[in-house]
């Protein structure tokens, strides 16, 4: 249970949001609200029902918010059960709290996976019209060239509609590098095919802000409040598609 309304300033530090100096600056620069209204210095709120956004982010602030990175590796399922009996991601992430996957990777797909109870930021992670950021590895069949890029950005068209990459190169002469928007269900894996490169594997190097190359597959981390921070703040919708093109 939550201990009751505290000051603004020492809630949002301990958010890992600023220090508590930096954050009175910010609400004297008007650039904090809660439940839509601007904050005012040595304001007292509830981190348990305030609903506080900074530069129009929200906050998460429950103490009970848990967030998770996972580098999934293969055979492993995204969902919280399997009739199958497969083994699956929330068996490898603490039992307590109750946590679920951010979006899905398939059971033959590697990489990063966030895990967390905040059902907010999960919606905005995911929710295309968002379009939080997703970048892949496909090592895939045969040698693509230019031509092949220059079709995966300009759309190819599959069974539920044209599907483009935001950023596609070639890192390696068969391995695909390609950065999408959507979350439709094995997307990466349906261009390249359609293209004629079938993926033989595929790995996802990272979440919008978020990427980790020394963290093993099969082992999770628990996120900084800094790289929550970066997620939230990913998760704003913009009215350019293309926002992330690195």
């Amino acid at each position: 249970m939550g201990s009751g309304p505290e000051r603004i300033q020492k809630v949002l530090a301990r958010a890992g949001v600023a220090s508590r100096r930096a954050v009175e600056e910010m609400v004297a620069q008007g650039r904090i609200t809660v439940n839509g209204e601007v904050a005012r210095l040595g304001q007292r709120i509830d981190p348990e029902h305030d609903a506080v956004a900074v530069d129009g982010v929200s906050v998460g602030l429950r103490a009970d918010l848990v967030y998770y990175l996972l580098n999934k590796p293969p055979g492993v399922v995204s969902t919280a059960d399997d009739p199958q009996g497969r083994p699956t991601v929330v068996e490898m992430v603490p039992a307590e709290p109750r946590v679920f996957s951010v979006g899905r990777l398939d059971a033959d797909t590697e990489g990063l996976l966030v895990l967390t109870n905040d059902g907010e930021l999960a919606h905005r992670l995911t929710h295309p019209s968002f379009g939080v950021p997703k970048e892949y590895l496909a090592q895939v069949e045969g040698r693509p060239g230019r031509g092949i890029l220059r079709r995966l950005r300009e759309g190819v068209e599959l069974d539920d509609g044209l599907a483009r990459a935001v950023a596609v190169s070639l890192p390696e002469p068969s391995v695909v590098r390609m950065v999408v928007h959507e979350g439709r269900n094995r997307l990466v894996r349906r261009m390249c095919e359609a293209v004629g490169h079938p993926v033989l594997r595929l790995v996802r190097t990272r979440i919008g802000p978020l990427a980790d190359r020394k963290l093993p597959p099969g082992q999770w981390r628990e996120l900084s409040p800094g790289e929550v921070r970066e997620l939230e703040r990913s998760a704003i919708k913009e009215s350019a598609p293309n926002r992330f093109t690195q």
